[in-house]
Formats: structure tokens, C-alpha cells, sequence
């Protein structure tokens, strides 16, 4: 399969439709889900109906440049869990979306910040983005952190999308941080 992008320990390739089961594992566990859908499972015929069809469509959308990207162990091969670096489906194609969902057992392994480096590199020095912007809730610190490592500015608050009222921490709302192409340069964040 076609390698997107490589950091230090991971490598993105482009999901195939054969990877749903992937993303139902991943989508599974109620504490990768807390600050999504308050821990409850994505059912596995969304993922199979509209998910992956949608990333793939996604693919052709932004000629292969962008999009949501499975990420692996360069040693052992493990997945563990997806990468996005994408436009808003009617946005312009410069402002792209950073984001990410690891799998519990990746988490606290720093690979959020490593590929999102990566991403933002990518993004800026060949893609010609001009702006990446990144959203999560305000409540969701670990998020936040790698936001503020990457050099990311808090820019607004943002109301949390009314299927999201009862997760927790969503009377606090959401948060959204940017990163231009000039704040950027390499080796700062």
C-alpha cells in the first residue's frame, strides 16, 4: 500500500475499504470515544455505509493530497488509529484540519505530536496549505496539550454540535486552535 507519510515511529497509509474493521475496533472503546459521543460505540454499519466511503471519496476529492490517513508502527506494524489532514468538504482547499483518534494503547507514546508535526510540515512545505486549524472540547486537556506543542494558537470557542449535549464536559463547550504558514517554520514546533 502507498505510504502518505513517515515520522520517527509511524507510518500513514491511505485506508482501503477493507480497513473497517479498523475503524470499529478503534471506534469501539468508550475511552476513545469519551469526548465524541461520551464513550458509546460508532455502529459498525456507519463505518462500513458512510465512513469509509466518505474517506475514500475524500481521496479523489483532494487528489490523494489530503485527507484521513491509518497509521501504523513502523516496528511490528500495529495499528494505532488515524491521522486527518483535510479541507472542509465546502472550504477552501489552503485551510486544512488537523486531527487525529489513537487507540488507548498508543496514547501517552507522544506519537500524537510526532505525526502531527509531521502533518503540519507536510501541509506548509509541500501542500501549499496556508492555514490548519484543529477542534476538540475544551475539557479534553490531552488534546489541548499537543495543540499548544505544535505551536497552535487558541483562537475561539467554539459551541459543542447539539448531538454532543450530554458528553461530559460539554457545558465548558469546545475550543479552536490555528497555526498559519507564517507562525510555522521547521524544527519551531
Amino acid at each position: 500500500m502507498t505510504t502518505y507519510l513517515e515520522s520517527e515511529r509511524l507510518t500513514l497509509r491511505p485506508f482501503a475499504a477493507a480497513d473497517a474493521d479498523l475503524l470499529i475496533e478503534l471506534d469501539s472503546d468508550p475511552a476513545v470515544m469519551r469526548y465524541l459521543t461520551g464513550g458509546a460505540p460508532t455502529p459498525p454499519e456507519e463505518v462500513r455505509d458512510r465512513a469509509i466511503p466518505a474517506i475514500l471519496a475524500g481521496y479523489e476529492r483532494w487528489d490523494h493530497d489530503l485527507g484521513l490517513f491509518a497509521a501504523y508502527e513502523k516496528d511490528g506494524g500495529a495499528f494505532v488509529g488515524w491521522f486527518c489532514l483535510r479541507p472542509l468538504r465546502s472550504g477552501p482547499r489552503e485551510e486544512a484540519e488537523l486531527g487525529y483518534r489513537l487507540r488507548r494503547a498508543a496514547w501517552g507514546r507522544g506519537y500524537a505530536t510526532e505525526v502531527s508535526r509531521a502533518l503540519l510540515a507536510k501541509g506548509f512545505a509541500e501542500l501549499g496549505l496556508r492555514l490548519v486549524w484543529a477542534e476538540t472540547m475544551a475539557a479534553n486537556r490531552p488534546s489541548r496539550n499537543v495543540m499548544e506543542k505544535l505551536g497552535m494558537v487558541l483562537v475561539e470557542s467554539v459551541p459543542v454540535p447539539e448531538d454532543m449535549a450530554a458528553v461530559e464536559g460539554a457545558e465548558h463547550g469546545g475550543v479552536r486552535y490555528e497555526i498559519t504558514r507564517e507562525q510555522w517554520a521547521p524544527g519551531r514546533a
